[in-house]
Parts: C-alpha cells; sequence; structure tokens
C-alpha cells in the first residue's frame, strides 16, 4: 500500500507561500546582482548590462510559484534558463545556484511518479556536470587566470578544476537526497496520521461494541428476572382468584406468594439497575448463583410445579460469572415450564464434571417447540453461554416433555 503513496498536492497555503518564496528569492537576486555590478566583481569577462542580468534573475525565479503544483517542469525550465544564463554571462552564480537546488530539490520532494522523479533528477545533474565539464575544459585551453597569490603543493588550475567538481557534487548531492527525506518524512506523516485514524476508529467500533455487549446483557437479566417472577405472581393470583371465594386461607397463601415474588423482583431490579449510575460501584455479592438455587426452586414449587434437584460430581468452587450464568439458565428454564410447557415435574440436575458444570432440566410436559416460541429466553441463553465458551441443547425430549442442558467451562484455577 505505501510502496504506492502518492503525496497529496499543495494546499492553498502551501501555493500562497511558494509565491512569497518566489518573491524573497527575486529580491536577493536583485540585491545580489546590484552588489556585483557596484563591486565590479564579475563571475565572467564582459558580462551584458545591469539590466538585462536582472532580468535573467526574474525569468530563473518566476517559475517557483508553482514548483510545488509542477515540479518536474519547473526543474527542466530552470536548469535549461541556469545554462541560457551562463552562456551569456549574466553575472553572479550564487541565487541562480541556489534555484536551481530548490527545484532539484522539489522534484524530490513532490513529484508523484517516483521513477520519473529519480531519473529526471539524475539526467539534469548530469547536464548540469556535461556543462561543467565544458566550462572548465574551456578554461582549461583558454588563457590562464591570475594565480600570483597561489602558495599551494597544487597547481593552481588543477586545484581551482578539484574544487569546483568537489563543490558541484557536493551541492548536487544535497539536493538528491534533501528532496528523498522530505518525501519519505511526508510519507511516514501521513502513515502515522492513517495509524492515528485507525485506532481512533478501532477505539470506536470497541467502544460501540461493549455498549452493545452491555445492553444486551442488561436485557438478559432483565428478561430473566421480570418473566420468572412475573409468571410466578401471575400463576400465584389466578389462583387466588379462583379460590378467594371458596378457600380463604390458600387464597392467602397465594397473594402471600404473590407480595414475597414481587419484593424480590424489585430487589434483583434495584441490583441490576444499580449498575447503570455513573457513580455506582458494581455489587458482584449482589448477583445470584448456585447458592441462590433453592429459592428458586421454592418460587416453581409455589407456582404449582413438583422440582427435583440432583448435584452430582465433586462440588466445588466456580467463577462467579458461571455461577451467574447458571443460575440465569436454570431460572430460564423454570420459567419456560411455567409459562409454555403444562408439566407436573421438573427434574434439575447439576454435575461437575473435570473441566465444566453441566445443567440439565428436563420435565414431563407437552414438549414446546423452540422454533414457536416468541421469547428471547433461549437467545439470551445462548449468549450467556457463549460469553464463557459453553453449549446448549434444546428441544423436546423422545418421550414426553422437554430438555434444556447446558454446558459451562469452569477455569478457575484449584487451591493449593
Amino acid at each position: 500500500m505505501w510502496n504506492e503513496w502518492r503525496r497529496p498536492g499543495p494546499t492553498v497555503a502551501q501555493r500562497r507561500r511558494d509565491i512569497g518564496i518566489a518573491a524573497i528569492v527575486l529580491a536577493c537576486a536583485v540585491e545580489v546582482t546590484t552588489l556585483v555590478n557596484s563591486m565590479g566583481a564579475y563571475l565572467f569577462q564582459n558580462p551584458p548590462g545591469l539590466l538585462e542580468q536582472v532580468g535573467w534573475m526574474f525569468v530563473l525565479s518566476v517559475p517557483l510559484v508553482v514548483r510545488r503544483r509542477y515540479p518536474l517542469a519547473v526543474m527542466l525550465v530552470v536548469s535549461a534558463l541556469f545554462i541560457a544564463a551562463q552562456v551569456n554571462r549574466a553575472g553572479d552564480t550564487l541565487v541562480p545556484s541556489a534555484i536551481l537546488f530548490l527545484a532539484i530539490y522539489t522534484v524530490g520532494a513532490w513529484e508523484q511518479n517516483r521513477r520519473v522523479a529519480r531519473w529526471a533528477r539524475v539526467g539534469v545533474i548530469s547536464a548540469m556536470f556535461l556543462w561543467l565539464g565544458f566550462s572548465l575544459v574551456r578554461a582549461l585551453l583558454g588563457p590562464k587566470g591570475d594565480f600570483k597569490d597561489a602558495a599551494g603543493p597544487m597547481d593552481p588550475v588543477l586545484a581551482s578544476v578539484l574544487y569546483g567538481l568537489e563543490f558541484n557534487i557536493f551541492f548536487f548531492l544535497f539536493a538528491y537526497v534533501v528532496g528523498e527525506m522530505a518525501w519519505s518524512g511526508a510519507r511516514r506523516r501521513a502513515q502515522l496520521e492513517f495509524q492515528a485514524e485507525e485506532l481512533r476508529r478501532s477505539q470506536e467500533q470497541n467502544t460501540r461494541g461493549a455498549i452493545a455487549a452491555e445492553r444486551m446483557r442488561i436485557a438478559r437479566d432483565l428478561h430473566d428476572v421480570v418473566a420468572h417472577h412475573v409468571s410466578v405472581m401471575g400463576i400465584q393470583a389466578g389462583a387466588a382468584r379462583r379460590v378467594l371465594d371458596t378457600d380463604t386461607a390458600l387464597a392467602r397463601d397465594a397473594l402471600q406468594t404473590v407480595e414475597q415474588t414481587a419484593r424480590t423482583a424489585i430487589s434483583e431490579l434495584r441490583g441490576l439497575l444499580g449498575v447503570l449510575r455513573a457513580d455506582a460501584e458494581p455489587d458482584l455479592k449482589a448477583a445470584p448463583g448456585l447458592d441462590d438455587l433453592p429459592e428458586l426452586f421454592e418460587s416453581a414449587r409455589a407456582a404449582g410445579l413438583e422440582v427435583s434437584h440432583g448435584v452430582y460430581g465433586d462440588v466445588r468452587e466456580v467463577p462467579s460469572g458461571v455461577a451467574l450464568s447458571a443460575y440465569r439458565v436454570v431460572q430460564e428454564a423454570l420459567t419456560n415450564v411455567v409459562k409454555h410447557a403444562d408439566a407436573q415435574h421438573v427434574d434439575v440436575r447439576m454435575r461437575f464434571l473435570d473441566s465444566a458444570l453441566e445443567l440439565e432440566i428436563t420435565d414431563d410436559g407437552r414438549g414446546r417447540s423452540t422454533s414457536t416460541s416468541s421469547g428471547f429466553g433461549l437467545v439470551g441463553m445462548r449468549e450467556r453461554l457463549a460469553v464463557h465458551g459453553g453449549s446448549l441443547e434444546v428441544g423436546p425430549r423422545r418421550e414426553a416433555g422437554f430438555l434444556v442442558r447446558a454446558s459451562l467451562p469452569t477455569l478457575l484455577e484449584e487451591k493449593a
């Protein structure tokens, strides 16, 4: 992906900055040209007039206005004008060299086609060295310069040639490398921005997922609490209504069960809704577990069911989350028996296996179909078990009634 990255074009602010840079470079060129002419320190013999030299500085500086929009074209134009200015002996080369440096650098930093950028700069630099070689040969074949103060061990002409060659090698190599570094830096910044955006999106997605999971958990708990207790209250209230005129004591017991069940439901709802408060600490002790199953059985018995309960295997402590899920599975299964099964007896078996807790709830009712159930109880069971990596098996029994079998891995480490 990033090997094919293309740098976005210059912004409006960067384009304005290029205009300012071109204006500053032109002002410096005019000043340097004026100073050179005022001192008579000409690089070339018999230079043109001051106005013509200023004109060369102007045409060299103007392309910099669009250097980031058209970097390749600007470099080619500046390179051609640079050689043309030297052919016409147009004053000093300090500012024109700086303009050429800036043009080569800009191609390295902004040209989208990296292959074109590389070979175009190599071509321009090669052309400049050819021009430098031609100029040096012409200087060697021409009249010797005045080296009256020369005192080094080397021939002054050879020393001048080597100085110019080494200076230009450093000059062009530096322009090339700095341009590459600018391109790489822009790509790294784009990578960091992309990674930061990906991280932000991932965090938002995780947050949304956590919120959705919490909503599902609250919905499951609300369903389990409300469905079970309201079912028991409805059955007891109906029983009280039927015997109210004939058996006052039985009606009183049924209404008392309704009252107790309502209080239990309110207590559980308060504990559940309390976690929604931002300043509330979760009360883990308030969450029901395996020790609370007898109360659940008593509630089912109060609804008219015969409940038998068996525990098999080596009883041991299980993680609180597993215990809560096991409690809710039994609660939902009993609620479904009360509401849908028209059963007389329900059998609840709990098996402590080597690495799992298995629950099996069977009844002798009419064996309701899972496909026709309109509630969310079975979905909630599967979601609870999936959190712990457990499994759920539900369906009508062959002989009669309905089966709910749940397996929950127990990962709590054994105490030494």
